[in-house]
């Protein structure tokens, strides 16, 4: 069956925990960012098994949006 919640893409890391040897999530990791730098995670950890240069750009929008916010911020 299809999880479609939480797809092999996102647990597709070889990464593991050094503490308790479990595999690293992509939401292990973006729970911890902002909306825009979670989601270009997001992308970035997925694009090789979904969607490549797709994801690459989709990425590199919410990075872009980013660095704009920070701009307008100082």
């Amino acid at each position: 069956m299809t999880d479609n919640i939480n797809p092999v893409h996102y647990k597709s890391s070889k990464a593991t925990c050094s503490k308790c040897g479990r595999s690293i999530e992509c939401i292990d990791i973006t729970r911890h960012m902002s909306f825009n730098i979670g989601n270009a995670m997001k992308y970035l950890w997925r694009h090789e098994l979904k969607a490549g240069k797709e994801d690459l750009e989709k990425a590199k929008w919410y990075i872009n949006d980013s660095i704009a916010t920070k701009e307008t911020e100082e």
